[in-house]
Parts: C-alpha cells; structure tokens; sequence
C-alpha cells in the first residue's frame, strides 16, 4: 500500500483514475476509512477526475503520531499529502468530520482548493451534537457490547427505509463485527473530540472558491438545517438536498449524490 511520509507520520493513500484536469481529493468521515470510497465512488468518480483517497492520521495503515488533534490539524495533513503527491491544487470533497477538515484545508490553504464539496457536516456543533459526541466517546471508552455500537451507529446515520431492509443491514452489521472502527478505540475518541472544537461559523464569509453543499432530508445525525446554516455562510455555495437519503447519503442515494457531485464539478 503507497504510504506518504509527512513531517511526523506516514499516511496511507490510493490514487484512482488518470483524467486530465482537476485532481479530487476526498475526506472520509468519523470512524471511517477510505476504504469507504472504494465501491460506490471512486469508480464513477475516476473516470472524469484523478481521485486521491487516503486515511486520516492512525486510521488503516496510517501511522499515529499520538496527542490530540484538530479539524485543522487534518486540513494541514491534507496539504502536506498533496504536496508530497505534487498536487497544487484539488476539488475537495469530504464527509461528516471530513467535511470539517475541509472547511479548514480551503480556510487554511485557500490556492490548493479549486472547488468545495461538504457532505453531512456541520459548521460548528449545538447542543445536541455535542451531547451525542460525548456519548459516543464514552461508549468507545467504556467498552460497550460492538452490536450496541454499531447499532446507534446505524440508527443515527441510516434511514428509517433502509432500516427496514434486512438484507442491506444484516451483511453490514456482520461486516462491522468482523472489522469494528478501521482505528485504535483511543483515535475514535480523538476524532470526536476534533468534531467537538469544530467552530468554523464565523470564518466562512471569506471562502471564495464555488462550494457545494450536499445532504440527505431524513439525516438525524447532521440535519438539514445544519446544512442550511452552512451554506448560508459561505458566499458562493449551492445547496441540494437529496430525498429518501439520511446520512449516509453517498450510500442510500448513490446515483443521485455522483451525479451531483460531477456535475458541479465540471462547473
């Protein structure tokens, strides 16, 4: 697996594809790993853009350099990333905790950033999403049963549809047993704290690069209106709303986010 060394660690990364023009880069979320890309978007995503996945810092095969982290200490992983890669400049795409490195890397690193993607994700957390990432962290740390875990995972990020379909959440539940978090149970604690400091709101009027802001209308985890704060403070952003789709919105309504995407994409 191609690792790239940075000052303090190495991460694992794939690149995908050799279209001319604008690389992707996309940012995976809380508690995953790029893996999650692999089936439903690089493929599609490939054809037209360069798409660079990786893994966060002690995620997979990325290495941990230990301490405590934040969405801008991400965004800076990110940059050096393309800067070992020799990419001066992406489309950024990220999810949940990836899209708050993203709001960093193009606050952080404004040239490297040609166009934004933020994808159930937040601005900033209120109340109820900081309780819920509280208790997250304290069902990691206090070793719950994995099948309660991964059933609240599923709860707060799948809709009540796909819920409902046995086949779908059998062979995921199995599948999350099996491979649990893709990270050490301290990382995932990390991660949520990084979630938890978050604060982007006031900081987002001076993005200038074309943003898209994208969610599913039955999300619980990150809801529309969260969706609608944040695009409402970024100067040029489109936001769309997907039907039928929760959080996981790349998953349940695959189609319809990939096409979404490219289509902003090619401006």
């Amino acid at each position: 697996m191609p690792k790239a060394r940075l000052a303090t660690h190495q991460l694992h990364y794939d690149i995908d594809g050799d279209a001319d023009g604008t690389p992707l880069l996309l940012i995976m979320g809380l508690g995953g790993s790029s893996r999650g890309w692999q089936a439903l978007q690089v493929p599609e995503f490939s054809r037209q853009h360069r798409t660079i996945t990786y893994d966060h810092r002690g995620v997979g095969e990325s290495e941990d350099p230990g301490g405590a982290f934040s969405s801008a200490d991400l965004a800076d992983d990110a940059v050096r990333l393309m800067d070992v890669l020799g990419i001066a400049r992406a489309h950024v795409l990220g999810v949940f905790m990836g899209g708050m490195v993203a709001q960093e890397l193009a606050l952080r690193h404004a040239k490297r950033v040609e166009r934004l993607v933020l994808v159930g994700t937040y601005a900033r957390p209120d109340a109820k999403r900081r309780m819920l990432l509280e208790k997250w962290k304290a069902m990691v740390g206090h070793g719950l049963p994995l099948e309660l875990v991964a059933q609240e995972r599923m709860l707060w990020t799948l809709s009540d549809e796909t819920l409902e379909q046995t086949d779908l959440i059998d062979p995921m539940m199995q599948g999350f047993l099996r491979d649990r978090f893709p990270m050490p149970d301290d990382v995932f604690v990390r991660q949520c704290d990084a979630c938890l400091g978050h604060d982007a709101l006031a900081r987002l009027e001076s993005l200038r690069q074309p943003t898209l802001v994208v969610c599913g209308n039955e999300d619980l985890l990150t809801p529309p209106r969260l969706h609608r704060e944040l695009s409402a403070a970024l100067p040029d952003a489109q936001l769309v709303t997907i039907p039928g789709a929760a959080h996981l919105v790349m998953a349940e309504a695959t189609k319809r986010f990939n096409q979404t995407v490219l289509h902003f994409l090619e401006g």
